[in-house]
């Protein structure tokens, strides 16, 4: 059975190059991907919050007070 010709180490070279070329884009679409969905998350997250407040009628000056006092009174408490 005839093979075909044999392709040159510079041949292996170049394909290896290109196919990690083509994997290192791939990677970055990936990751603008994953970006724009923590993106997507983080802004939900932040219009979830921000109804909270409004519907508790809180500044978010006031939200943060409260906050701050809840995280102070369990860091003494665990002390």
């Amino acid at each position: 059975m005839a093979r075909g010709q044999r392709k040159t180490i510079e041949e292996k070279i170049e394909a290896k190059e290109e196919e990690i070329r083509l994997l290192k884009i791939r990677i970055k679409k990936e990751e603008d991907e994953l970006e724009a969905l923590i993106s997507e998350k983080k802004a939900k997250d932040i219009d979830f919050l921000y109804n909270f407040i409004s519907e508790a009628n809180l500044s978010p000056q006031e939200a943060t007070g409260i906050l701050e006092e809840h995280l102070q009174g369990n860091y003494e408490e665990t002390a």
